[in-house]
């Protein structure tokens, strides 16, 4: 299962600048969950958690496999914008849409 990805930056940064940003995200993504097929499925497994518990919900409110989840997307996000934002930090404000 493929998705697409866009970055929306208000920064200025040039459609190459902002296209390697992109790559470099969805590399990242890619690499820290697996597999690009499970980009989807976990960011909406995680986007429910969020909406039932909220972004930071106590640890003993989840289930094991919930916990591993919401820890799985979180890192793996963080993951995704260092990487793409590493070495144009002129981008920091920059957003990424992700969607199938």
């Amino acid at each position: 299962m493929s998705y697409a990805l866009r970055m929306f930056s208000d920064d200025g940064a040039s459609p190459e600048q902002v296209r390697a940003a992109e790559q470099r995200f969805r590399r990242a993504l890619d690499d820290a969950l697996g597999d690009a097929a499970l980009v989807l499925p976990v960011r909406a497994a995680y986007q429910r958690l969020v909406a039932i518990y909220g972004e930071s919900p106590a640890e003993d409110m989840l289930s094991p496999e919930q916990q591993q989840i919401f820890t799985q997307w979180q890192q793996a996000e963080a993951a995704a914008l260092t990487a793409a934002l590493g070495p144009d930090r002129h981008l920091g404000e920059a957003q990424f849409e992700i969607s199938d």
